[in-house]
């Protein structure tokens, strides 16, 4: 993007960018506040009850009717609120001229506003051809299952992210805390800054449209499933585990270890003394070891008992292996890492401590937090239209085909959090080098499907990596040599962004921080994310995404209350870089208007804090802390998983079905499918229900265990009951939704062949329309062509070659 600069560079980025909230929840409420937080002017349209968030309390203590519920004073800090009649003709109107004059609608269903026919994101759209029309719906508004009943717990068992997390003797369980309401949240507020930037560039709007479904397909995963099943030919898994190590009991509380190496796993085997481990193969990988780890659990459990937390963390850190305190409500502001970076703030209008925000861009103004409004508090400025129409078009229109074309990346980063949050910016147009060398391939070359430094190209049999990295440029360069370093620097000023998820230190080590490489490319972005930021005690401690998730409390919500915690095992890199890619979007368009690049930091813990936020806020603001509670929640009763009649692929009675009634309407619609359950019994409010959620579970249990999966489902669904298939995540592509909205897209790589690849959980109707364009590059693929650019001919590549420079086979050892 051309910057046009102007002398106002204290304006947030988003200022002048008006966004009508219509939506109702956490996920519609945290897409916008994304855009509010950066200076957008954020409208809540409610009708006359307000948004459902208002009197929402993650304990069984009802709000007061004159009091907002501390979550939604977190989600709504600065916006303002207008109350609209959906019953009124005058009420609609009056929307209609606020939306009209606005850039954006962000809208949800759940609301009798949200439902009004003259509100509805096509009739939005077609009324206003320049508008974004952001609509966030459990399946999208397209496609067999749009307007089916959905809730956390069966749009999880529908993306396959159950279906292997627990132990083998007891039911699979899902991952707490709403996990869908947050990232469809973040997933909207992506999409609608690529729909900003779309409209800046062409001037017209556009419907996005969001499937919750789809943000949990990719997740719960820090793999691609249907990727690797396609190449593989099997599945990953067979069976449910847990990691090994992974959360253990200490003498004063739990601590996480994530061992993801092999060479960590020899280290742990030394640090718990027991060097024997490290001679069983079964043992050395991730997933091998959590299938065969049973036997020694019980050991590692002696080891880390007879410690206190912080003598297991300190040892571990010792050995260089990735490990964190089990974080909850109570425990998380008082960790000395988040007290020393300022994690949580008091928020402006309730007092009670709350995240601040995920990402740093530095020297770029941010609002601060503002307090959330009353029921209909202004006075509301409103955009006039000419306001609403301040978009300029690019000279080149060819640039405004796709959001991000003409933008350079140089992508640094390994594994999957960094990888995919740079695939993302590849689906919408930017060009992605992504740079290894070849005595440090990317670490996802380390889970080959061969034998790893023998077989031929086994550095290209990792579906893990493919699925991460299409669109993508391949590039070897040793930054560790004069020449490589040189070349690095020259690549630079040819970028708009570098990216990196080094430890914090490995940069300035390589004396390529930010300050040096802004000399080679003044106006450029540099995108850090390190697990735990840049300062801190904990700066220089591993990160993998169960790490992330133990200190952030999204592993104390999951699993069951009689059971230490279990981890999600891979929510922590999505989320990751989801908010890597917002805060990137953010700071281009800072930079297009200021000419200014920034430094952004966007650590993995920022990002998990603000998605686990509810259990801080919750404890601050009334004492209460919120607990696992196996497959129940917060939101609903009854809910669970329920065992089904119906044999599983692998010859096992082990299939089962996930069902949750949110509201009374869906308890009635229960019961008059399920006999057993007695409708005359007074459950006909949540909390009545939730205190007989014992006795209405042994009455589905019993209905369901004479009943195939697919039969409780079309018994169940069609009557307006949420309901949902555990499905293993290798048959999300058997998902007729996903078929008709073209989630997966066929993708040919030259050594692995033709797989499936998932694409972007939105539909943009401006496009694209192909989001996987190139498969994954091999090895230094592209060497030649990209050092091309910076003035290597055929000679220098020998050169290069000869020296161990670049090159395209791994050099092991």
């Amino acid at each position: 993007m051309t910057p046009v600069v102007e002398s106002a560079h204290a304006r947030p980025p988003l200022d002048g960018f008006t966004v009508v909230d219509l939506s109702s929840g956490i996920a519609g409420a945290y897409c916008t506040k994304l855009l509010v937080d950066a200076g957008a002017q954020v409208v809540k349209l409610e009708d006359p009850n307000g948004d459902q968030l208002r009197r929402w309390s993650a304990s069984d203590t009802p709000m007061a009717d004159d009091v907002d519920s501390p979550l939604f004073q977190y989600l709504s800090a600065s916006k303002s609120s207008m109350v609209v009649d959906p019953s009124s003709s005058n009420g609609i109107a009056r929307a209609g001229d606020v939306i009209r004059n606005s850039h954006a609608v962000v809208w949800s269903p759940g609301s009798e506003l949200a439902a009004h026919p003259e509100l509805a994101p096509a009739r939005l759209r077609e009324a206003n051809p320049n508008l974004i029309v952001t609509a966030i719906t459990p399946f999208g508004l397209e496609g067999p299952w749009a307007g089916r009943a959905a809730s956390d717990l069966t749009l999880q068992a529908w993306s396959g992210g159950i279906w292997a997390r627990g132990l083998p003797e007891r039911p699979p369980v899902y991952v707490g805390g709403r996990q869908d309401q947050w990232a469809a949240g973040i997933m909207g507020g992506v999409a609608t800054l690529l729909a900003r930037i779309a409209q800046i560039r062409s001037g017209r709007g556009q419907l996005v449209d969001v499937s919750t479904l789809e943000a949990l397909c990719q997740w719960l995963f820090g793999y691609s499933p249907m990727t690797c099943f396609d190449v593989a030919g099997s599945p990953l898994k067979s069976k449910r585990s847990v990691h090994v190590p992974g959360v253990e009991e200490t003498s004063d509380g739990y601590v996480g270890t994530m061992v993801g190496t092999g060479q960590q796993w020899l280290d742990f085997c030394a640090m718990v003394e027991h060097p024997e481990w490290a001679e069983d193969p079964s043992l050395l990988r991730v997933d091998t070891r959590s299938d065969n780890g049973s036997a020694i659990t019980a050991q590692i459990t002696e080891w880390t008992s007879a410690r206190t937390t912080d003598e297991v963390r300190e040892l571990a850190s010792a050995f260089l292996i990735p490990n964190s305190p089990i974080g909850n409500g109570e425990t998380l502001p008082h960790f000395d890492h988040f007290i020393a970076r300022g994690a949580f703030v008091k928020n402006p209008s309730g007092g009670f401590l709350q995240p601040t925000l995920p990402y740093t861009l530095h020297g770029v103004p941010m609002r601060e937090f503002g307090p959330a409004p009353a029921l209909g508090e202004g006075p509301v400025e409103l955009p006039t239209a000419d306001d609403a129409g301040e978009v300029q078009l690019e000279e080149d229109s060819a640039l405004a085909e796709l959001p991000l074309s003409g933008i350079r990346i140089l992508d640094l980063t390994s594994l999957f959090a960094g990888p995919f949050f740079t695939r993302l910016l590849g689906m919408f147009g930017a060009e992605v080098i992504h740079l290894e060398s070849v005595g440090r391939p990317d670490l996802y070359r380390m889970y080959s499907l061969r034998d790893v430094g023998r077989d031929p190209q086994w550095q290209e049999w990792v579906p893990n990596f493919a699925g991460a990295n299409t669109n993508k440029l391949g590039l070897t360069l040793d930054l560790s040599t004069a020449r490589g370093h040189e070349l690095f620097l020259d690549l630079v000023a040819t970028c708009d962004v570098v990216v990196e998820n080094f430890s914090a230190r490995v940069m300035d080590n390589l004396n390529l921080g930010y300050e040096e490489l802004r000399r080679r490319r003044p106006d450029l972005l540099m995108v850090r994310m390190p697990g735990f930021g840049l300062d801190g005690p904990w700066r220089g401690v591993p990160a993998f995404a169960p790490i992330i998730e133990d200190a952030s409390g999204i592993t104390w919500l999951t699993g069951y209350p009689d059971e230490k915690p279990q981890e999600a095992q891979s929510v922590g890199d999505p989320n990751a870089a989801l908010h890597a890619l917002a805060a990137t979007l953010i700071a281009l368009l800072h930079r297009r208007r200021t000419g200014e690049g920034t430094l952004v930091e966007a650590p993995m813990i920022g990002a998990a804090l603000n998605i686990s936020a509810e259990q801080v806020i919750e404890f601050s603001a009334s004492g209460h802390l919120m607990m696992r509670d196996g497959n129940r929640g917060v939101a609903a009763a009854p809910q669970g998983l329920y065992l089904s009649a119906s044999i599983d692929e692998f010859g096992q009675r082990d299939c089962w079905v996930a069902l949750a009634v949110e509201t009374d309407e869906q308890w009635h619609a229960l019961v008059g499918v399920i006999p057993d359950v007695d409708p005359d019994v007074a459950f006909n409010d949540v909390q009545a229900r939730r205190k007989n959620h014992d006795a209405i579970d042994a009455a589905i249990s019993k209905w369901c265990a004479t009943r195939g999966a697919d039969e409780i489902v079309e018994e169940l669904w069609p009557a307006g009951v949420p309901v949902g298939k555990v499905i293993p995540p290798h048959r999300q592509g058997d998902l007729a939704q996903l078929q008709a909205r073209h989630f997966f897209e066929a993708v040919e790589h030259p050594v692995l062949g033709v797989a499936r690849y998932d694409t972007f959980a939105a539909r943009f109707s401006a496009g694209p329309f192909q989001f996987n364009r190139a498969p994954a590059p091999t090895l230094g693929q592209h060497n030649a062509v990209v050092l091309a650019e910076v003035g290597c001919g055929d000679d220098d590549l020998r050169c290069l070659e000869e020296e161990g420079v670049i090159g395209t086979d791994p050099k092991m050892g």
